[in-house]
């Protein structure tokens, strides 16, 4: 059995931002095959698993999220704006395209993408809502602007809703979470438990296989 990590995340969170880096790094270290699934966290998940999108939050805790990234940027030496421009942003196109270039391009690609999509809005101040700035994107990083196209096809739409289901089914709330064999580490700041997870791998008895 391959050692695989299923990646749930949504591209305007900024704690997969922190992580996603670090993430890719150790899943290559331990050779884990990663894969990459964008999900509609504030339409389809929060409502099911009690989470709150960020305007809805109590001022405490907006507060103390400001503060956190602050203190997580500083820490992993990663450049953040916690307040950038183009935020709230709806993730749901930035999410399409990611998943149409995992389909056509492959995990390292849509992992590229991915990472580059989430820099644009907490670093660059660009807005991930908006085509020229994916198609900017996908320049960069070679790949070819008729995935802007495939991005709005019945198949990546299906794609993220399956995944998103799949989230819920998973136990999953939250973004960024690492699932491996069932068991769900959520928050960049669980990437240690990830590591020593993979470093012990063993899979996990299954009746079914």
């Amino acid at each position: 059995m391959s050692l695989a990590i299923d990646y749930y995340f949504a591209p305007h969170s900024p704690w997969a931002y922190l992580g996603h880096q670090r993430f890719q790094d150790i899943a290559r270290q331990h050779g884990a095959e990663v894969r990459v699934l964008p999900v509609d966290l504030g339409g389809r998940v929060f409502p099911l698993t009690g989470g709150l999108p960020l305007t809805k939050r109590a001022p405490e805790r907006q507060a103390y999220r400001l503060l956190e990234l602050k203190r997580f940027s500083e820490w992993l030496h990663a450049p953040l704006n916690p307040t950038p421009r183009y935020f709230p942003v709806n993730p749901d196109d930035a999410a399409k395209l990611i998943i149409a270039v995992d389909l056509q391009d492959g995990t390292d690609a849509a992992m590229a993408l991915a990472g580059a999509v989430m820099r644009a809005l907490w670093v660059e101040e660009k807005n991930i809502a908006d085509e020229a700035t994916l198609a900017e994107l996908l320049k960069a990083q070679g790949l070819k602007l008729a995935r802007l196209d495939d991005a709005h096809t019945q198949r990546v739409h299906q794609r993220y809703e399956e995944d998103s289901q799949r989230a819920i089914e998973a136990g999953v709330f939250g973004a960024p979470s690492y699932v491996i064999d069932g068991e769900i580490f959520w928050g960049q700041d669980r990437l240690d438990f990830v590591e020593r997870r993979l470093q012990h791998y063993k899979p996990q008895e299954n009746g079914d296989h």
